[in-house]
């Protein structure tokens, strides 16, 4: 049977305003780790993803001694989820900058003096004009969140890529979609068959941010304005990794387009076919967030996220941004 082309089936790349429902094995007993609270999400055998962690005084700058734990926490858990935080812009921007010497700088598409924050090292990822309307649905920034409603991985398509990612809310939770849903791209790996997995180890995939703003609005991102193809060329990554923790890893994204040496239709053919393998159910897990302050770290090298898409019953959302870029072995990618 012929595969369908992907081009033409573009439109299909969205997702419900759902969260999955709890894995059987989802929301383990807390343990004590130091000082703080852990308290896993999903765990199967000697797998663990994501977790909440109490126990962090955030009204003080955090000791270098934590933030060592945090990051071995990470190691293990990719995902990390802080409740009633209180940060600010600033603090938010400070312990970010704890966990690497390099914060990605917000390239302000629409103009950094229509930007809400107007903060480079913040993105504005909330759903809120400059005179506090919500985003109208024909305007091109509404488009273009249309593409974080996709599996994806921050900043793929940047040659030095990110590491880490801080989302915190400002506001009271959203109706009609208040969730970020993650998928663990280690455990995923883990559980292909040794004959895919040889098949996949020397891959090179061609990541571009307008690619995946096709696949969420083709009509309005089908070609992209001049200024913004410049501001963000495609960049070539691993498709298996080894992440932090020691485990293999797949580095996918929805900006994934082209598998290096394949045709357009083959290489999309392969790349959903795994990121449907990866976002199976017993791979996810739903944060909810619950109110000002709640904020959560990933790590882009072990796991895939997506937002809820906009709806226009959707309230304010207010949420921000910042990206650690990262330093680690893979960081540059692949020169082809």
């Amino acid at each position: 049977m012929a595969v369908p082309n992907p081009q033409a089936q573009i439109h299909i790349r969205t997702y419900a305003n759902t969260c999955p429902p709890r894995h059987e094995n989802a929301r383990a007993v807390a343990v004590t780790v130091g000082s703080l609270t852990v308290t896993p999400v999903l765990q199967s055998g000697g797998s663990s993803f994501g977790a909440e962690v109490a126990g962090i005084d955030w009204a003080k700058p955090i000791p270098e001694d934590q933030v060592k734990q945090l990051i071995t926490l990470q190691d293990r858990y990719a995902v990390l989820i802080f409740r009633g935080t209180g940060l600010d812009n600033a603090r938010h921007i400070a312990f970010s900058q704890q966990l690497g010497e390099k914060l990605e700088i917000n390239p302000f598409f629409y103009g950094r003096e229509n930007d809400r924050l107007g903060e480079p090292l913040l993105f504005d990822v909330g759903n809120i004009e400059l005179d506090s309307s919500l985003v109208k649905p024909d305007s091109r920034r509404w488009h273009h969140s249309l593409g974080n409603a996709l599996w994806h991985t921050d900043s793929s398509y940047h040659q030095q890529r990110s590491k880490y990612s801080i989302l915190l809310s400002h506001g009271n939770p959203v109706y009609g979609g208040s969730w970020t849903h993650f998928a663990d791209t280690r455990r995923a790996y883990a559980d292909l068959p040794a004959e895919k997995k040889a098949e996949l180890e020397d891959l090179i995939v061609e990541h571009d941010l307008w690619h995946s703003r096709k696949l969420a609005s083709p009509l309005i991102y089908g070609n992209p304005l001049p200024h913004e193809l410049a501001a963000k060329p495609p960049a070539f990554h691993r498709l298996v990794q080894v992440g932090p923790d020691g485990r293999k890893t797949l580095y996918l994204a929805a900006h994934a387009k082209r598998i290096v040496g394949w045709s357009l239709e083959d290489s999309q053919t392969l790349i959903w076919q795994l990121i449907e393998h990866c976002t199976r159910e017993e791979y996810v897990f739903s944060m909810e967030w619950l109110g000002a302050g709640d904020m959560v770290w990933w790590d882009n090298r072990q796991c895939m996220h997506r937002a809820n898409p906009y709806t226009e019953q959707m309230t304010a959302r207010d949420v921000r941004r910042s990206t650690i870029i990262d330093d680690g072995r893979e960081a540059f990618g692949v020169k082809v």
